[in-house]
């Protein structure tokens, strides 16, 4: 397990930290659940940070070690997909903030943080160029047939899949319609890298955009069975919510054309697996291009992994890597700490996602 009691990073500089108005900053206990080798690379360069008590744990660690090392924390910095359940943030009398190290707090606590007062904030639109990049990488394997291509040139197969490609037909991105559900940072960042591929972009959200925003990003609104019956790619780019949890289902599945895959490249519990594996089976839709999986971990014997050939070769995975680019993490890192001054400060941080 990853520990750490106080650890003093003088590489920062030397002297005592000072907030906005010259006073030295207050030290806190700041509970941090991931590696700490991770966040000693990415951590920036903040005079606050020499001034805290900073414990690192496994995210691993059970609720017991975590009350052990960091009961009295007044900051959490947890993993994105972790759970950071009520019986935990209850046990915790100092806590004023609990901050995702990345975009996703599905497994947090929200209304038991809000209830007690503690801010619970995520990272927003630190990841979006990155997942944006995965989402496009996903359709253009699926088009080129990338893992199939590859592996046919190692067997020294290369001519037969050519000349079979050539018959089939390989498809430019450049031709096809992208479907964007949901319209948040990702799928903007999608919509302005597709651009210039010049495909057609549309999109769906519960609230239409404003004239103005659809012109920037160069799409076109469609109601959400439009969208799926229409384009070439579904890439879904939303939430998880009790709303929208398994949303691409077998009806959403028997809506999309035959020719069509799916991207996904937000969380896995947006997609019934059974459901996509029979639609891949039946020849519903053509494949899918996943860069997330329910539940994660993956295990071996995942519904859309034990799919038999030649269907598994019509889905592209990749292990949830879109937003994990070193430049995520620096983005991501600078906005948990500059939250974390807040915090010391008495000041408000950003991104809230509780509420309060």
């Amino acid at each position: 397990m990853d520990f750490c009691g106080k650890c003093s990073y003088n590489k920062n500089g030397k002297g005592p930290a000072l907030d906005a108005g010259g006073r030295k900053q207050r030290s806190v206990k700041i509970l941090i659940l991931g590696a700490q080798e991770r966040y000693e690379k990415y951590m920036p360069a903040l005079p606050l940070i020499r001034q805290q008590e900073l414990v690192f744990l496994n995210k691993a660690a059970s609720e017991k070690e975590i009350l052990a090392a960091g009961a009295d924390a007044e900051i959490l910095f947890a993993d994105a997909i972790m759970r950071i359940p009520g019986s935990l943030i209850e046990k915790m009398p100092n806590l004023k903030l609990i901050q995702s190290e990345g975009v996703g707090f599905n497994g947090f606590d929200l209304e038991t943080a809000k209830r007690r007062g503690i801010y619970v904030c995520n990272n927003r639109g630190c990841n979006s160029g990155a997942v944006a990049e995965q989402a496009i990488f996903l359709m253009l394997a699926l088009l080129r047939g990338g893992m199939t291509g590859d592996r046919a040139v190692r067997q020294g197969r290369q001519m037969e899949v050519k000349e079979q490609a050539m018959v089939a037909g390989i498809s430019e991105l450049g031709d096809c319609s992208v479907g964007l559900y949901g319209f948040g940072d990702i799928a903007r960042a999608t919509a302005e890298r597709l651009r210039g591929f010049g495909s057609e972009v549309f999109y769906y959200s519960l609230h239409r955009k404003s004239e103005e925003e659809e012109k920037q990003y160069h799409v076109t609104y469609l109601p959400k069975e439009e969208l799926t019956a229409r384009c070439d790619f579904v890439s879904l780019h939303c939430a998880v919510t009790d709303q929208t949890r398994e949303l691409a289902n077998a009806a959403f599945f028997a809506s999309m054309k035959a020719s069509a895959c799916l991207i996904n490249t937000a969380r896995g519990d947006l997609v019934d697996n059974d459901a996509l594996r029979a639609a891949i089976l039946s020849g519903a839709i053509a494949g899918a291009g996943l860069d997330v999986l329910s539940p994660e971990p993956v295990s071996k014997d995942h519904p859309l992994l034990t799919m038999p050939a030649p269907y598994c070769d019509r889905m592209v995975l990749s292990p949830h890597v879109g937003g994990i680019t070193e430049g995520s993490f620096r983005r991501a890192h600078l906005h948990m700490w500059r939250n974390a001054e807040k915090i010391v400060d008495g000041h408000r941080p950003d991104a809230i996602v509780n509420g309060l």
